[in-house]
Protein backbone atom coordinates (compact mmCIF):
# COMPACT_ATOMS: atom_id res chain seq x y z
CA UNK A 1 0.00 0.00 0.00
CA UNK A 2 1.39 3.42 -0.98
CA UNK A 3 1.74 6.42 1.34
CA UNK A 4 -1.35 8.11 -0.10
CA UNK A 5 -3.54 5.05 0.49
CA UNK A 6 -2.24 4.81 4.06
CA UNK A 7 -2.99 8.51 4.61
CA UNK A 8 -6.57 8.24 3.35
CA UNK A 9 -7.12 5.07 5.38
CA UNK A 10 -6.03 6.83 8.60
CA UNK A 11 -8.09 9.91 7.75
CA UNK A 12 -11.24 7.83 7.25
CA UNK A 13 -10.60 5.92 10.50
CA UNK A 14 -10.26 9.26 12.32
CA UNK A 15 -13.52 10.46 10.76
CA UNK A 16 -15.29 7.27 11.96
CA UNK A 17 -13.91 7.45 15.51
CA UNK A 18 -16.10 9.28 18.02
CA UNK A 19 -14.25 11.85 20.09
CA UNK A 20 -14.54 11.13 23.79
CA UNK A 21 -12.29 10.51 26.79
CA UNK A 22 -11.92 6.81 25.94
CA UNK A 23 -10.79 7.39 22.33
CA UNK A 24 -8.39 10.33 22.93
CA UNK A 25 -5.32 8.09 23.17
CA UNK A 26 -6.23 6.18 19.99
CA UNK A 27 -6.91 9.43 18.08
CA UNK A 28 -3.59 10.83 19.29
CA UNK A 29 -1.83 7.72 17.95
CA UNK A 30 -3.57 8.07 14.56
CA UNK A 31 -2.67 11.78 14.35
CA UNK A 32 0.99 10.93 15.05
CA UNK A 33 0.95 8.24 12.33
CA UNK A 34 -0.60 10.71 9.91
CA UNK A 35 2.06 13.35 10.67
CA UNK A 36 4.85 10.81 10.04
CA UNK A 37 3.35 9.72 6.70
CA UNK A 38 2.95 13.33 5.58
CA UNK A 39 6.56 13.97 6.48
CA UNK A 40 7.57 11.08 4.19
CA UNK A 41 5.53 12.68 1.44
CA UNK A 42 7.45 15.96 1.65
CA UNK A 43 10.83 14.43 2.37
CA UNK A 44 11.05 11.10 0.56
CA UNK A 45 13.53 8.71 2.14
CA UNK A 46 16.99 9.09 0.70
CA UNK A 47 16.52 12.67 -0.44
CA UNK A 48 16.24 16.01 1.30
CA UNK A 49 13.08 18.04 1.05
CA UNK A 50 14.88 20.67 -1.01
CA UNK A 51 13.33 22.99 -3.51
CA UNK A 52 13.97 20.51 -6.31
CA UNK A 53 15.56 20.91 -9.69
CA UNK A 54 14.53 23.86 -11.78
CA UNK A 55 12.60 25.35 -8.90
CA UNK A 56 15.21 27.15 -6.89
CA UNK A 57 13.90 30.67 -6.67
CA UNK A 58 16.69 33.08 -5.86
CA UNK A 59 15.77 35.05 -2.76
CA UNK A 60 16.05 38.74 -3.52
CA UNK A 61 15.00 41.82 -1.60
CA UNK A 62 14.15 42.24 2.06
CA UNK A 63 11.12 39.95 2.28
CA UNK A 64 9.29 37.33 0.28
CA UNK A 65 5.51 37.04 -0.12
CA UNK A 66 3.98 33.81 -1.44
CA UNK A 67 0.62 33.93 -3.23
CA UNK A 68 -1.62 30.87 -3.03
CA UNK A 69 -5.09 30.46 -4.47
CA UNK A 70 -7.20 28.39 -6.81
CA UNK A 71 -7.22 29.07 -10.55
CA UNK A 72 -9.63 31.83 -11.61
CA UNK A 73 -9.77 33.68 -8.27
CA UNK A 74 -7.80 36.56 -9.79
CA UNK A 75 -4.40 35.71 -8.33
CA UNK A 76 -2.47 36.44 -11.54
CA UNK A 77 -4.35 39.70 -12.09
CA UNK A 78 -3.50 40.78 -8.55
CA UNK A 79 0.14 39.80 -8.94
CA UNK A 80 0.62 41.57 -12.25
CA UNK A 81 -1.33 44.68 -11.19
CA UNK A 82 0.54 45.01 -7.91
CA UNK A 83 3.82 44.58 -9.73
CA UNK A 84 2.65 46.96 -12.44
CA UNK A 85 1.73 49.68 -9.95
CA UNK A 86 4.55 49.31 -7.45
CA UNK A 87 7.17 47.46 -9.42
CA UNK A 88 10.76 48.48 -9.31
CA UNK A 89 11.94 45.89 -11.83
CA UNK A 90 10.29 43.11 -13.74
CA UNK A 91 12.26 40.37 -12.06
CA UNK A 92 12.23 37.56 -14.57
CA UNK A 93 15.43 36.05 -13.23
CA UNK A 94 13.53 32.96 -12.09
CA UNK A 95 13.41 29.55 -13.61
CA UNK A 96 10.70 27.47 -15.20
CA UNK A 97 7.85 26.71 -12.86
CA UNK A 98 7.21 29.98 -11.12
CA UNK A 99 5.76 33.11 -12.58
CA UNK A 100 7.12 36.13 -10.78
CA UNK A 101 5.85 39.48 -11.96
CA UNK A 102 8.43 41.32 -9.95
CA UNK A 103 9.97 42.80 -6.91
CA UNK A 104 7.93 45.69 -5.59
CA UNK A 105 9.34 48.55 -3.61
CA UNK A 106 7.22 49.68 -0.68
CA UNK A 107 8.23 52.17 2.03
CA UNK A 108 11.84 51.77 0.93
CA UNK A 109 11.89 47.96 1.23
CA UNK A 110 12.22 45.56 -1.68
CA UNK A 111 9.60 42.82 -1.50
CA UNK A 112 9.64 39.76 -3.72
CA UNK A 113 6.26 38.47 -4.93
CA UNK A 114 6.08 34.76 -5.69
CA UNK A 115 3.26 32.86 -7.30
CA UNK A 116 3.09 29.39 -5.74
CA UNK A 117 1.30 27.43 -8.43
CA UNK A 118 -0.24 24.05 -7.98
CA UNK A 119 -0.12 23.66 -4.22
CA UNK A 120 -3.47 21.91 -4.37
CA UNK A 121 -2.99 20.12 -7.69
CA UNK A 122 0.51 18.91 -6.97
CA UNK A 123 1.11 18.54 -3.29
CA UNK A 124 -1.90 16.47 -2.38
CA UNK A 125 -0.96 13.55 -4.61
CA UNK A 126 2.74 13.80 -3.88
CA UNK A 127 3.73 14.92 -7.38
CA UNK A 128 7.21 16.40 -7.50
CA UNK A 129 6.02 19.85 -8.36
CA UNK A 130 3.78 20.08 -5.30
CA UNK A 131 6.66 19.20 -2.99
CA UNK A 132 8.89 21.79 -4.63
CA UNK A 133 6.22 24.46 -4.30
CA UNK A 134 5.81 23.63 -0.60
CA UNK A 135 9.58 23.87 -0.09
CA UNK A 136 9.48 27.42 -1.49
CA UNK A 137 6.30 28.31 0.44
CA UNK A 138 8.12 27.48 3.68
CA UNK A 139 10.67 30.23 2.96
CA UNK A 140 8.06 33.02 2.66
CA UNK A 141 7.72 35.77 5.27
CA UNK A 142 3.98 36.10 4.59
CA UNK A 143 1.41 34.10 2.65
CA UNK A 144 -1.27 35.98 0.69
CA UNK A 145 -4.18 33.58 0.30
CA UNK A 146 -6.23 34.92 -2.60
CA UNK A 147 -9.91 33.92 -2.32
CA UNK A 148 -13.02 34.62 -4.38
CA UNK A 149 -15.23 36.78 -2.17
CA UNK A 150 -18.30 34.82 -3.36
CA UNK A 151 -17.01 31.43 -2.16
CA UNK A 152 -14.22 32.16 0.29
CA UNK A 153 -14.80 29.60 3.02
CA UNK A 154 -14.58 26.32 1.13
CA UNK A 155 -11.42 27.49 -0.67
CA UNK A 156 -9.87 28.81 2.56
CA UNK A 157 -10.47 25.47 4.34
CA UNK A 158 -8.96 23.42 1.50
CA UNK A 159 -5.87 25.59 1.17
CA UNK A 160 -5.31 25.73 4.93
CA UNK A 161 -5.69 21.96 5.15
CA UNK A 162 -3.07 21.47 2.43
CA UNK A 163 -0.58 23.89 3.98
CA UNK A 164 -1.16 22.47 7.48
CA UNK A 165 -0.46 18.98 6.13
CA UNK A 166 2.96 20.15 5.00
CA UNK A 167 3.98 21.71 8.28
CA UNK A 168 3.00 25.32 7.53
CA UNK A 169 1.02 26.94 10.35
CA UNK A 170 -0.81 30.15 9.43
CA UNK A 171 -1.30 33.00 11.93
CA UNK A 172 -0.33 30.76 14.85
CA UNK A 173 2.30 30.93 17.54
CA UNK A 174 4.46 27.86 18.22
CA UNK A 175 2.84 25.71 20.96
CA UNK A 176 3.92 26.61 24.49
CA UNK A 177 5.27 23.13 25.24
CA UNK A 178 8.67 22.25 26.68
CA UNK A 179 9.81 18.88 25.35
CA UNK A 180 13.11 17.20 26.20
CA UNK A 181 14.16 13.65 25.42
CA UNK A 182 16.29 11.89 28.04
CA UNK A 183 18.16 8.61 28.44
CA UNK A 184 16.01 7.03 31.17
CA UNK A 185 13.31 7.76 33.74
CA UNK A 186 10.18 7.22 31.65
CA UNK A 187 7.67 9.86 30.59
CA UNK A 188 7.35 12.76 33.02
CA UNK A 189 4.34 14.98 32.20
CA UNK A 190 3.65 18.34 33.90
CA UNK A 191 0.92 20.85 33.07
CA UNK A 192 0.79 24.42 34.38
CA UNK A 193 -2.93 24.73 33.49
CA UNK A 194 -5.85 22.34 33.08
CA UNK A 195 -5.86 20.24 29.88
CA UNK A 196 -9.01 19.44 27.91
CA UNK A 197 -7.40 16.98 25.47
CA UNK A 198 -3.98 15.73 26.58
CA UNK A 199 -3.77 13.31 29.48
CA UNK A 200 -0.84 11.02 30.29
CA UNK A 201 -2.27 8.08 28.29
CA UNK A 202 -2.74 10.19 25.14
CA UNK A 203 0.75 11.70 25.52
CA UNK A 204 2.27 8.22 25.99
CA UNK A 205 0.51 6.78 22.94
CA UNK A 206 1.70 9.71 20.76
CA UNK A 207 5.28 9.41 22.05
CA UNK A 208 5.12 5.62 21.64
CA UNK A 209 4.42 6.06 17.93
CA UNK A 210 7.71 8.02 17.74
CA UNK A 211 9.46 5.30 19.83
CA UNK A 212 10.12 7.85 22.57
CA UNK A 213 9.91 6.21 26.01
CA UNK A 214 11.88 8.70 28.14
CA UNK A 215 11.08 12.42 28.05
CA UNK A 216 10.16 15.44 30.17
CA UNK A 217 7.15 17.39 28.90
CA UNK A 218 5.67 20.60 30.33
CA UNK A 219 2.38 21.90 28.88
CA UNK A 220 2.07 25.65 29.51
CA UNK A 221 -1.19 26.09 27.57
CA UNK A 222 -4.28 23.98 27.01
CA UNK A 223 -2.60 21.95 24.24
CA UNK A 224 -3.99 19.60 21.59
CA UNK A 225 -2.56 16.33 20.26
CA UNK A 226 -1.59 18.26 17.09
CA UNK A 227 0.37 20.78 19.19
CA UNK A 228 2.38 18.02 20.82
CA UNK A 229 3.03 16.31 17.46
CA UNK A 230 4.20 19.66 16.00
CA UNK A 231 6.73 20.02 18.83
CA UNK A 232 8.00 16.43 18.43
CA UNK A 233 8.26 16.75 14.63
CA UNK A 234 10.15 20.00 15.16
CA UNK A 235 10.00 21.09 11.50
CA UNK A 236 6.94 23.33 11.57
CA UNK A 237 7.05 26.82 10.08
CA UNK A 238 4.86 29.59 11.54
CA UNK A 239 3.93 32.16 8.88
CA UNK A 240 1.55 35.14 9.03
CA UNK A 241 -1.20 34.92 6.41
CA UNK A 242 -3.40 37.64 4.93
CA UNK A 243 -6.65 36.45 3.34
CA UNK A 244 -7.11 38.57 0.23
CA UNK A 245 -10.79 38.53 -0.69
CA UNK A 246 -10.98 39.44 -4.36
CA UNK A 247 -13.85 40.57 -6.64
CA UNK A 248 -15.50 42.96 -4.16
CA UNK A 249 -17.03 44.74 -7.16
CA UNK A 250 -19.54 41.83 -7.13
CA UNK A 251 -20.89 42.32 -3.58
CA UNK A 252 -22.94 44.90 -1.69
CA UNK A 253 -21.62 47.58 0.67
CA UNK A 254 -23.31 45.77 3.60
CA UNK A 255 -21.45 42.55 2.79
CA UNK A 256 -18.22 44.50 2.50
CA UNK A 257 -18.73 45.93 6.02
CA UNK A 258 -19.00 42.38 7.38
CA UNK A 259 -15.79 41.25 5.63
CA UNK A 260 -13.85 44.17 7.07
CA UNK A 261 -14.48 42.79 10.57
CA UNK A 262 -12.96 39.36 9.80
CA UNK A 263 -9.42 38.98 11.26
CA UNK A 264 -6.47 38.88 8.82
CA UNK A 265 -8.75 39.73 5.85
CA UNK A 266 -8.39 42.47 3.24
CA UNK A 267 -11.13 42.88 0.60
CA UNK A 268 -9.90 44.05 -2.82
CA UNK A 269 -10.69 44.15 -6.51
CA UNK A 270 -7.61 43.04 -8.41
CA UNK A 271 -9.21 43.98 -11.72
CA UNK A 272 -10.17 47.53 -10.70
CA UNK A 273 -7.07 47.93 -8.46
CA UNK A 274 -9.33 48.79 -5.51
CA UNK A 275 -7.97 48.82 -1.97
CA UNK A 276 -4.37 47.95 -2.83
CA UNK A 277 -3.26 50.57 -0.26
CA UNK A 278 -4.99 48.72 2.59
CA UNK A 279 -3.49 45.43 1.44
CA UNK A 280 0.04 46.82 1.33
CA UNK A 281 -0.41 48.57 4.67
CA UNK A 282 -1.45 45.27 6.30
CA UNK A 283 1.43 43.50 4.56
CA UNK A 284 3.82 46.07 6.04
CA UNK A 285 2.34 45.63 9.51
CA UNK A 286 2.72 41.81 9.31
CA UNK A 287 6.25 41.93 7.88
CA UNK A 288 7.50 43.92 10.89
CA UNK A 289 10.55 45.33 9.14
CA UNK A 290 12.86 48.03 10.49
CA UNK A 291 14.35 50.64 8.12
CA UNK A 292 17.64 52.30 9.06
CA UNK A 293 19.00 55.20 7.00
CA UNK A 294 22.72 55.73 6.50
CA UNK A 295 24.47 59.08 6.85
CA UNK A 296 27.97 59.36 5.42
CA UNK A 297 30.16 61.87 7.26
CA UNK A 298 29.55 65.46 6.18
CA UNK A 299 26.60 64.50 3.96
CA UNK A 300 22.82 64.39 4.28
CA UNK A 301 21.16 61.07 5.19
CA UNK A 302 20.35 58.81 2.23
CA UNK A 303 16.58 58.35 2.51
CA UNK A 304 16.29 56.61 -0.85
CA UNK A 305 17.85 53.29 0.12
CA UNK A 306 17.31 52.24 3.73
CA UNK A 307 19.02 49.22 5.22
CA UNK A 308 16.09 46.91 6.01
CA UNK A 309 16.26 44.48 8.93
CA UNK A 310 13.82 42.03 10.50
CA UNK A 311 12.04 43.24 13.62
CA UNK A 312 13.14 41.97 16.97
CA UNK A 313 15.93 43.69 18.81
CA UNK A 314 17.96 45.31 16.04
CA UNK A 315 21.36 46.54 17.22
CA UNK A 316 24.09 48.69 15.68
CA UNK A 317 26.06 45.44 15.28
CA UNK A 318 23.22 43.85 13.22
CA UNK A 319 23.12 46.99 11.07
CA UNK A 320 26.90 46.83 10.47
CA UNK A 321 26.76 43.15 9.50
CA UNK A 322 24.04 43.92 6.96
CA UNK A 323 26.17 46.72 5.44
CA UNK A 324 29.43 44.74 5.25
CA UNK A 325 30.65 41.67 7.08
CA UNK A 326 34.04 43.24 7.93
CA UNK A 327 32.69 46.58 9.16
CA UNK A 328 32.70 45.56 12.84
CA UNK A 329 36.50 45.06 12.73
CA UNK A 330 36.94 48.78 12.04
CA UNK A 331 34.02 49.95 14.22
CA UNK A 332 34.77 52.68 16.81
CA UNK A 333 31.29 54.01 17.63
CA UNK A 334 28.09 55.12 15.91
CA UNK A 335 26.19 58.41 15.86
CA UNK A 336 22.39 58.02 15.86
CA UNK A 337 19.45 60.36 15.17
CA UNK A 338 15.89 59.15 15.77
CA UNK A 339 13.48 57.73 18.31
CA UNK A 340 15.93 55.23 19.86
CA UNK A 341 18.09 57.99 21.38
CA UNK A 342 17.39 60.77 23.91
CA UNK A 343 19.72 63.34 22.36
CA UNK A 344 19.81 64.22 18.66
CA UNK A 345 22.39 63.05 17.68
CA UNK A 346 23.83 60.66 20.26
CA UNK A 347 27.03 58.64 20.34
CA UNK A 348 26.35 54.91 20.94
CA UNK A 349 28.13 51.55 21.00
CA UNK A 350 27.50 48.35 19.05
CA UNK A 351 24.91 47.04 21.57
CA UNK A 352 22.55 50.02 21.07
CA UNK A 353 19.04 48.99 19.94
CA UNK A 354 17.67 50.79 16.87
CA UNK A 355 14.10 51.81 15.97
CA UNK A 356 12.38 52.08 12.60
CA UNK A 357 13.61 55.07 10.56
CA UNK A 358 16.61 55.89 12.74
CA UNK A 359 19.55 57.55 10.95
CA UNK A 360 23.01 56.09 11.65
CA UNK A 361 26.56 57.27 10.95
CA UNK A 362 29.33 54.73 11.60
CA UNK A 363 32.65 56.12 12.87
CA UNK A 364 35.64 53.84 12.13
CA UNK A 365 38.91 53.46 14.02
CA UNK A 366 41.64 55.47 12.41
Amino acid sequence: MGILEKISEIESEMARTQRNKATMGHLGLLKARLAKLKRELIEPKGGGGGAGEGFDVAKTGDARIGFVGFPSVGKSTLLSNLAGVYSEVAAYEFTTLTTVPGVIRYKGAKIQLLDLPGIIEGAKDGKGRGKQVIAVARTCNIIFMVLDVLKPLQHKKLLEYELEGFGIRLNKEPPNINFRKKEKGGINLNATCSQSELDSDTVKSILGEYKIHNADITLRDDATAEDLIDVIEGNRIYIPCIYVLNKIDQISIEELDVIYKVPHCVPISAHHKWNFDDLLEKMWEYLQLVRIYTKPKGQLPDYSAPVVLKLGRVTIEDFCHKLHRNLMKEFKHAVVWGSSVKHQPQKVGKEHGLNDEDVVQIVKKH
